[in-house]
This record gives structure tokens, C-alpha cells and sequence, in this order.
């Protein structure tokens, strides 16, 4: 990489440790779940806000921006970090997660002057979503993208592949899904709930252009969405290999923290290695 390049890469790396120091306050202050939900999709969220999409955060209703959808919308503490980080609302917000009359709620409410595009928690339904916004924009010959962020769980669910067969046939090359591949749901493993194996050469059968990456790595992620469509006239999916938790030691790969929030002793720790 060229010297730029890495600096860049570095700042988003700094970006990534405040975004989770964040969440970590949010789940900490609010007693809310979902944390290691959230710290797995962090570099995602700053390749994509900071790299990859085209969106303007002092005019997040242009009709020519990208369209994000957090489809594991259990997840949005990272989104809301990521999204006041950007610059789209202000990091006072984020003080409001998740409590009585506060700003924020557990689950995404479409606001798209905040950039919420889409209100998301029942999973399965962000794909689905995004294929009707990327038909849309191909009959109305706008030139903007659909990025769906899935969970590897919500792969069970068969809204999923019925938009995957759906997206494929009308050639919706605009359409980009990201599974966030933790390999961790709400019962237990992914594969020994329901075995997803094996996982790229199902979208692949589907008709998708399929690439899988480290969804930690910064340089993957963004030198992946250079090369998109990864098959003409195909909808692309990236599978990224994340870790649940990412960023606390004692969270990582761990399916407690998609329940429980940190106590004092915990919070102390994990901001500990988060200032690090």
C-alpha cells in the first residue's frame, strides 16, 4: 500500500476502537443486549461510511446516495456510533440510546434525515428490502447502490433466499449483501442450529457474484468493493469471516454477549482495552 493508504488505514482503525468504545457505553448505560452483535460489524460500518459509500452526511436525503441497510438491525448501536462518528447526527444522540424519552431505540425506526433508511429487527427482511429499492433504481435509471447487512442466523429465515432467486433474475447488479459471518446466533453455534455450509456455493448457486473476506480487515473490505459487480449482471454478496464480540477479550466468540450487558467490573475492563 502506499504511504497514504496506510494512513488512511490507521485512521480507521483509531475510528473503529472509539466506535466501540461507544457501543460499550451504550450497552453499559442503557443495560441493553446485543453487544457482541454490535462489535462484530464495526470495520464494516467504517469502511462503508468513511470509504465505500456514496453518501453525503450533510445531506443524507440526496436522492443520488447509496442506500445501507442494517437488516440485523439488533445490531445498530454500531450504526448509531458509526452514523454520529460520520457526522450525520450529532455524538449527543448517542446518549439517548435506549432509555425513557431518549433519541434512539434498541432497534432501528427508519429516519432518513439521521440515515436510517430501513426499520430493521424482524430478520429476514433487509434483503427482501433491498431488492424492491434496487429494482426501483434500475427502472428509474438511478445510478445509486443497495448494501444489505445480514446475519449469518437470518440466513435461516426463507425470505432470504426467495430475494437471493428474485435479485439474481432481474440481473440487480446495483444489490451488494454483507454476511456478517460470526458464526454465533441467539441459540448457539450458527452451522450446528441450522448448517449454512456449504454458505458461498449457495448464493453462488443462486446466481450471485460471491466473494469471501476478513470482515476485520480494513484493506479487504475496501479493496472488495472495488471490484463489484463481481459477475456482470449479477447481484455480488461478500461473506465476511467476523468475530462476535471483535475488540474485548473476554467477549470474543463468546454467545453470553448477545444477551447480557457488562456490569462495573466489566465496563472498566473492556474500556481498559479499548484506550489501548
Amino acid at each position: 500500500m502506499a504511504q497514504l493508504y496506510k494512513e488512511e488505514i490507521n485512521e480507521y482503525r483509531e475510528i473503529a476502537k472509539q466506535i466501540r468504545r461507544e457501543i460499550l457505553s451504550m450497552a453499559y448505560k442503557s443495560k441493553s443486549p446485543h453487544i457482541g452483535s454490535s462489535l462484530s460489524i464495526v470495520e464494516i460500518l467504517v469502511a462503508l461510511y468513511f470509504k465505500c459509500l456514496s453518501i453525503s452526511p450533510d445531506a443524507p436525503q440526496d436522492e443520488g446516495r447509496d442506500r445501507f441497510i442494517l437488516s440485523k438491525g439488533h445490531g445498530c448501536p454500531a450504526l448509531y456510533a458509526t452514523l454520529a462518528y460520520r457526522g450525520v447526527f450529532s455524538k449527543e444522540i448517542l446518549s439517548g440510546f435506549a432509555v425513557n424519552g431518549g433519541t434512539l431505540e434498541q432497534h432501528p425506526s427508519r429516519d432518513i434525515k439521521r440515515g436510517i433508511e430501513v426499520s430493521t429487527g424482524s430478520l429476514g427482511h433487509g434483503l427482501s428490502i433491498g431488492v424492491g429499492m434496487a429494482l426501483a433504481a434500475k427502472y428509474n435509471r438511478a445510478n445509486y447502490r443497495v448494501i444489505a447487512l445480514l446475519s449469518d442466523g437470518e440466513m435461516n429465515e426463507g425470505s432470504v433466499w426467495e430475494a437471493a432467486m428474485f435479485a439474481a433474475h432481474h440481473k440487480l447488479d446495483n444489490l451488494i449483501a454483507i454476511v456478517d459471518y460470526n458464526e454465533l446466533q441467539a441459540l448457539g453455534r450458527t452451522n450446528e442450529v441450522v448448517n449454512l455450509e456449504p454458505l458461498a456455493g449457495k448464493w453462488h448457486s443462486f446466481g450471485w457474484g460471491v466473494q469471501e473476506i476478513d470482515g476485520h480487515s480494513f484493506k479487504e473490505i475496501i479493496n472488495i468493493f472495488q471490484k463489484i459487480p463481481f459477475r456482470q449482471q449479477k447481484p455480488s454478496v461478500i461473506i465476511a469471516h467476523t468475530i462476535k464480540g471483535k475488540g474485548v477479550s473476554f467477549m470474543e466468540g463468546k454467545l453470553l454477549w448477545h444477551y447480557r450487558h457488562p456490569d462495573d467490573e466489566e465496563y472498566k475492563r473492556a474500556l481498559e482495552e479499548l484506550s489501548r
